[in-house]
């Protein structure tokens, strides 16, 4: 099992993670059992190594924290839309617009700018943040690929509290990985002993 710069154990990606970079980015933060957090971006170097991991900026890429934090805005909208579309209920207008602007700030080519003595210019954007502004719009057509394709009707959330990542379903599964299907499995059976023993107690008391 990989680990973070921390040392934390990294979870195996959910089901549907490696198709899409978008759930991959949302599963980036995850509740883990015990109620730990884990974070896969928490600092610049996090992010830094996520994006390269997935081949969205190059190797020896260094982002400094504004742009990691606004590569964390991103997945908490995405996060957001991801909830609604599994809750059936009506997307945040903040997480909308998230997205989209992310779509639309891919710079296409060099921009118009005015220097107060020389005049207009053009220049494209600083390095850094031109390769965030890609990976971001990557990441957004990703998440809006995945809302509105045939694959939507798959995603689910795990059944396995506390985790809080999302997944692809295939057939019955709802869990994210074989050990948040093994603890699911032996609370419901924790459940049904527990009630079973309720049952016994009332009838031996009655």
């Amino acid at each position: 099992m990989k680990e973070t710069l921390t040392g934390e154990p990294v979870p195996a990606p959910a089901p549907g993670a490696d198709r899409y970079p978008a759930l991959d980015l949302a599963n980036s933060a995850v509740t883990l059992p015990g109620g730990r957090a884990l974070d896969l971006l928490a600092t610049p170097a996090d992010a830094t190594g996520w994006l390269t991991g997935r081949d969205l900026a190059p190797a020896g890429s260094d982002l400094r924290e504004p742009c990691a934090a606004r590569l964390r805005a991103l997945r908490a909208e995405i996060r957001s839309l991801l909830a609604s579309r599994v809750g059936g209920h009506p997307a945040s207008t903040g997480a909308l617009a998230t997205v989209n602007e992310a779509l639309t700030r891919a710079p296409a080519a060099s921009l118009l700018h005015w220097d107060p003595v020389h005049g207009p210019y053009r220049a494209a954007a600083h390095p850094t943040t031109q390769l965030v502004e890609h990976a971001l719009a990557v990441l957004a057509a990703d998440a809006a690929d995945l809302l509105t394709g045939p694959d939507a009707e798959r995603l689910t959330a795990c059944g396995s509290a506390p985790c809080d990542r999302y997944l692809l379903r295939h057939g019955r599964r709802h869990w994210c990985s074989t050990r948040c299907g093994d603890r699911a499995r032996a609370a419901r059976a924790y459940a049904r002993r527990g009630g079973r023993g309720r049952r016994d107690r009332e009838t031996a008391e009655g």
